[in-house]
């Protein structure tokens, strides 16, 4: 991880700590960041000492942009069915989606991914905010889609959306485009974001959560979160039915003997929210 261009990345605790480090375009996802996030993604699933992920933005304006409009519209213009990586690529029924490099779980990463907001997040960062299972948002975050605005569907990133908001607020942020920004307390209160912090603590924050999650049994936790995905991709007797499954694979003695030490070792210092 040292020959990184566009995020910073750090270990500690079992938990990886990911900024997007593009501070100067509200760190927008140019080639290269897309690039080094699928090949950040790929490569955390063979590494067994990182349990969690934080990700994040550097600074405190942005968490992320979404796309590098500017590189995405020149690289488009020049050639529309370029290797930009992006959009059409030779018919209308081909189209290469961005999720497939910057998303966790579209890169087959089931490691929980906690999203750490700490500014403006629209476009394209709620394809990230769509796959985070959890997100903590700095008081003064705002989330937006400009889409629409600029001629543009919001297909992607409203279908990123709706797995975490509701239908009318999801259609709500995408039709008013950059007319209006969803505040963290609004954010807060339909269910997108899980807790609104003090900018400075929203890291401190963060993190305590990732490594919390990291210090419980990898195959437990893992299995927990597809159950949980699965039921929001398929419908709910679908999700049953192979549900018994993924318990079955995710409940193994290890990790049942972790846990039981851990019951035994007396209470845990939990915190209220």
């Amino acid at each position: 991880m040292d020959d990184l261009e566009t995020l910073l990345y750090e270990e500690k605790d079992g938990v990886a700590i990911v900024t997007l480090n593009r501070p100067e375009v509200h760190n927008a996802f140019d080639q290269a960041m897309r690039d080094e996030l699928k090949a950040l993604w790929t490569g955390l699933r063979r590494n067994d000492d990182v349990r969690a992920v934080v990700i994040t933005g550097a600074g405190e304006k942005a968490f992320c942009a979404g796309l590098d409009r500017a590189e995405m519209m020149a690289d488009f213009d020049a050639s529309p069915m370029g290797d930009h990586k992006v959009g059409r690529v030779s018919t209308p029924f081909m189209f290469d989606d961005p999720g497939q490099w910057v998303n966790p779980k579209q890169n087959d990463l089931w490691k929980p991914v906690v999203a750490a907001v700490n500014g403006m997040a629209c476009g394209g960062a709620l394809y990230l905010l769509g796959e985070a299972d959890i997100i903590i948002a700095a008081d003064h975050a705002t989330f937006f889609d400009p889409h629409v605005t600029f001629g543009m569907v919001s297909g992607f990133e409203s279908i990123h959306l709706y797995q975490k908001a509701p239908l009318g607020e999801t259609l709500r942020l995408v039709l008013l485009g950059s007319h209006e920004r969803m505040s963290a307390g609004r954010a807060h209160q339909i269910g997108l974001v899980s807790e609104v912090v003090a900018a400075e603590d929203l890291m401190e924050r963060a993190r305590w959560v990732a490594t919390a999650i990291a210090s419980q049994p990898v195959v437990a936790v893992q299995g927990s979160m597809r159950a949980v995905w699965s039921a929001t991709e398929t419908g709910r007797q679908q999700a049953l039915s192979q549900v018994s499954a993924i318990v079955t694979a995710g409940t193994s003695d290890n990790s049942i003997k972790s846990g039981e030490g851990t019951f035994q070792s007396g209470r845990i210092d939990w915190q209220l929210r």
